[in-house]
């Protein structure tokens, strides 16, 4: 393994060629020997999370709708990778333990159980939150193997790239988290 990368990010770089990861930013959620899973941070959907929300019957009163349709009616689904695509993930910020929440580091917090979107639906849930379909997966060493190729930088997640940051500005303020700038990348990769 290159270092502990969970709860940091990947920055594709100019030679990654594949099209759903030009340009993007994910967040490692697991990293080991076995394989490697991430949430792409910065493709949004044409779906908004009150669609989801009322889709799954969680917004039934017209209350209940209009409420969660004034709050999250321009707040939108993350396209997190092309794998298992219909499967949901909410990353939040506050530290509340749902059925099925996994702590990425001390910020940072993963749940995929249903009881989630039902607090966010009714108003109780967490205020800083994505709700992301599908993720991202490597089989074993094939991240480092990519790293290697200069497909991928490794930066920092924090709070406010998650969260605060537009996702088409995610990538930028990464790489100024590391000291990058996206002129000062290349295709080629270069040997000593």
């Amino acid at each position: 393994m290159i270092e502990d990368m969970v709860g940091k990010v990947l920055l594709a770089t100019p030679s990654m060629v594949d099209p759903m990861f030009k340009d993007s930013v994910v967040l490692l959620c697991h990293h080991d020997d076995e394989g490697s899973m991430g949430l792409v941070l910065n493709k949004t959907q044409g779906i908004s999370v009150f669609d989801v929300l009322d889709d799954m019957g969680l917004c039934d009163t017209p209350l209940g709708k209009g409420e969660a349709q004034m709050k999250f009616g321009e707040t939108w689904v993350y396209e997190a990778g092309p794998v298992d695509t219909y499967r949901g993930f909410v990353l939040h910020a506050e530290h509340t333990i749902y059925d099925s929440t996994m702590r990425i580091h001390d910020d940072l917090y993963l749940t995929t159980s249903k009881d989630i979107l039902e607090d966010l639906a009714q108003g109780k849930g967490p205020e800083k939150f994505l709700l992301l379909l599908g993720y991202a997966g490597w089989s074993a060493g094939q991240l480092e193997q990519e790293m290697i190729e200069n497909d991928w930088l490794l930066g920092y997640a924090t709070p406010t790239l998650v969260f605060d940051t537009p996702a088409e500005d995610k990538w930028t303020l990464a790489a100024h988290g590391i000291g990058i700038e996206r002129g000062q990348l290349s295709t080629q990769i270069g040997h000593a």
